[in-house]
């Protein structure tokens, strides 16, 4: 058995997420701290069951029968600043972060203004954000330094970049179990104030094109160079399709909203009517960027 105090037992999980969707976990778990994730980790390595780390709870779906095993709800968030490496846990939420380097005239985090994520989530999928002239796509590994990672073998070791294995929507996280403990990031200095107004700027371009008056987990399909999955969905005649309480998003294809009552079947059953089509009508393949887990 898991010995981890203040440990929950069948605890609902679509509060926790974006979309609103998901069933009950067997054991529901609060990390506090660094300390705290490793412990719980190790607790469930230890003990043969399955564990899922959960950030924002964004660019996840859980299934509607929930998750056989321990989720970790990580809210480790302690930093500090030297010169200009902030190191942080894998728990800070990214918004804060903006607002904290912001202050301290730190320039880096503001390119991500308006996107639900931990740390920990952002080093999981190479945070991205395609500036507002298209000029080019920014990636959180060009201000990463290294990170404290827990191993196979529960030894905790120093990760720099070139361990990362950093790609579009990838990181090292993918291909192995290692558990990012806390992060430390090269940021640029600059005046607060040209800060604040990259945020914004960022901000206004996503709010503009982005659906946000429903829930949804992000982007659900990874971009296809020089043409955009929600374009290609609107192609076929899908935007703004539902089944059940799940729409393809009228003002972006690409988002699938939840109306509400969506179930993760029908978040599933959309996106592989999506894939189907456009692979018939167009020969394009489509691939999820989001995470499926647990039992559907």
């Amino acid at each position: 058995m898991i010995q981890l105090k203040n440990l929950n037992y069948g605890e609902p999980l679509a509060p926790y997420t974006t979309y609103g969707i998901g069933g009950p976990a067997d054991y529901f778990f609060r990390a506090r701290n660094k300390e705290d994730l490793a412990r719980a980790v190790i607790e469930a390595r230890e003990n043969g069951i399955p564990y899922f780390i959960l950030g924002m709870g964004a660019n996840v779906l859980f299934g509607d029968k929930g998750f056989r095993g321990l989720v970790i709800k990580n809210e480790a968030r302690a930093f500090s600043f030297s010169e200009q490496y902030l190191t942080v846990e894998s728990g800070a939420v990214v918004g804060e972060l903006i607002r904290l380097t912001e202050q301290k005239g730190l320039s880096g985090f503001e390119h991500y203004a308006g996107i639900p994520s931990t740390i920990g989530g952002a080093l999981w999928q190479n945070l991205h954000f395609l500036s507002p002239d298209r000029s080019r796509t920014v990636f959180i590994e060009e201000i990463f330094s290294s990170a404290k990672v827990l191993i196979e073998d529960n030894r905790v070791n120093e990760a720099g970049r070139n361990v990362f294995n950093f790609g579009y929507d990838h990181s090292i996280l993918h291909e192995r179990p290692l558990v990012v403990l806390e992060a430390t990031f090269c940021l640029q200095w600059a005046s607060p104030a040209k800060i604040k107004h990259q945020s914004e700027e960022n901000l206004r371009w996503r709010n503009e094109r982005h659906p946000n008056q429903y829930l949804s987990c992000g982007s659900v399909f990874k971009r296809i160079e020089g043409i955009g999955a929600g374009r290609l969905i609107e192609q076929v005649g899908l935007k703004g399709y539902q089944i059940g309480g799940i729409q393809s998003s009228v003002q972006h294809a690409n988002f699938l909203i939840n109306r509400g009552n969506g179930t993760a079947s029908e978040v599933r059953e959309l996106i592989v009517l999506i894939q189907e089509k456009v692979k018939k009508e167009t020969g394009h393949i489509l691939e999820t960027e989001i995470s499926f887990v647990g039992e559907f």
